[in-house]
């Protein structure tokens, strides 16, 4: 007698490295990727793209949305259009031009990987492990710019392409667990397709990025039929969400000097928050401390400047990655006269294009709205941050737009 058994649900899934298998989903990746994907400005077709802006835009999309990045991409490359060019700039004008982008670290190791490149290479080198040695070039980065500038077969592993594949291959664990990222890498080593290794790369970053999201659209994703985790019923709990810290809370007290029409601005250090920018002359305040009093200190003990903390003019908040940061403005005057080095005078009018980091450029804007000067420039986002920050202002506000 025969016994039947019932057939296996959900089917069993192919071996994650069977050829047949890869081989599939690059024919669908790759046709779904050249039946239309977004048109953003530095995409090029396959071994057409200019190694230098595919870089820079994988430098300013890490931890970034496209729509931010995006204009930011654009003025840089008609400033600076080649890799010489940005190499030769002064790091002053680098950085203000990168202000509002945050994590300040990718804009110094974009410098010093633009600069170390031309002097060993005379350009960015095509293999992954040169792109490696350069600052700032991470795996996924090197593999980004080794792919699709130069077609090399490597893989580009990103948080998006993390997901789809970890779906695709139901891949288990903390996605940043060494174990889940060694499969994961693993598995796009394997499905890299050796002609058009960038295309691939690319399409897995768009379909992580505009159909296998956090929450996956499935009826629109071309290798739903072949997904692991759809077969399983698991593909939005699939990888599971980080547990992230808790955030830190960090008050800067910020020291408001005007002479003249002038606001003092100051270089912040090489390191830590903000780093290298110009920025109001600031201290961190502790727990219990008096902002006016760590604010004196520090600006004599760092920049030599004497001053007499007053009023408090406004405030503004910002919540970054592992901080939440609150930015006090102070009044205050010269107890004598200030150094002649170290500090910049600039007219309050042109604050906006002083290379401020966003948070102090929004505090910028509420201090001139109390002190009624002239405004930074107003637009999009920013004039949101602003209206956010003079709503935490313990002045009364004042519309400027």
């Amino acid at each position: 007698m025969t016994v039947r058994r019932a057939p296996a649900y959900p089917p069993p899934v192919p071996a994650p490295h069977a050829p047949a298998r890869l081989a599939a989903l690059r024919r669908r990746l790759l046709a779904w990727w050249d039946a239309g994907h977004r048109p953003l400005p530095w995409r090029q077709p396959q071994r057409g793209a200019d190694p230098y802006r595919v870089w820079l835009a994988e430098v300013m999309l890490q931890q970034t949305q496209v729509v931010t990045a995006t204009p930011y991409w654009l003025r840089f490359v008609e400033r600076w259009p080649t890799l010489e060019a940005l190499a030769a700039a002064r790091d002053e004008d680098v950085l203000a031009a990168w202000s509002g982008l945050g994590y300040y670290a990718r804009c110094r190791n974009l410098l010093a990987a633009a600069r170390e490149a031309l002097r060993r290479h005379g350009g960015l080198p095509s293999g992954y492990d040169a792109l490696r040695a350069l600052p700032g070039f991470g795996p996924y980065t090197a593999g980004a710019v080794a792919s699709i500038a130069f077609a090399a077969p490597v893989p580009a592993v990103d948080g998006n392409v993390t997901r789809v594949l970890s779906r695709l291959f139901l891949v288990e664990g903390d996605p940043a667990a060494r174990a889940a990222r060694a499969r994961v890498a693993a598995l796009a080593a394997a499905l890299v397709d050796r002609e058009r290794p960038g295309d691939l790369n690319q399409a897995l970053m768009e379909l992580g990025a505009t159909v296998c999201r956090p929450s996956p659209d499935c009826a629109r994703c071309p290798v739903a039929a072949r997904c692991a985790a759809r077969a399983a019923g698991r593909a939005a709990e699939l990888p599971p969400p980080r547990r992230r810290p808790d955030k830190v809370r960090l008050v800067l007290a910020c020291a408001v000097v005007v002479r003249e029409g002038r606001v003092a601005l100051v270089r912040r250090p090489a390191g830590g928050l903000f780093a290298g920018l110009a920025a109001f002359p600031a201290a961190e305040v502790g727990p219990g401390a008096e902002a006016g009093a760590a604010l004196e200190r520090e600006a004599r003990e760092r920049h030599g400047l004497r001053l007499r903390a007053g009023e408090e003019l406004g405030r503004v908040e910002r919540v970054l990655t592992h901080r939440l940061l609150e930015l006090r403005a102070l009044r205050c005057s010269l107890a004598r006269p200030p150094p002649e080095e170290g500090i910049r005078w600039i007219p309050a009018d042109e604050l906006d294009g002083a290379g401020l980091p966003a948070a102090m450029r929004a505090l910028a804007g509420v201090v001139c709205d109390v002190l009624g000067q002239a405004p930074p420039p107003s637009g999009g986002a920013r004039d949101r941050g602003r209206a956010r920050a003079r709503a935490n202002s313990l002045a009364p506000p004042r519309d400027f737009v």
